[in-house]
């Protein structure tokens, strides 16, 4: 089942990253990065999702 929620995850954080991120750990500091990465630019949002949604 992991690797379900795993690819949803993943599917999210392409099209939102900060809410796949936000799935995955909450309003931890992971979440922040990603919202002021995906402000600076969509891609590094993308880059930072899947990364730390697959660590």
């Amino acid at each position: 089942m992991s690797g379900t929620a795993t690819c949803v995850d993943i599917i999210l954080a392409i099209i939102l990253p900060p809410l796949g991120v936000f799935f995955k750990f909450g309003c931890q500091v992971e979440f922040w990065i990603c919202v002021l990465l995906t402000l600076f630019g969509w891609i590094p949002g993308i880059i930072y999702a899947i990364y730390a949604i697959t660590k």
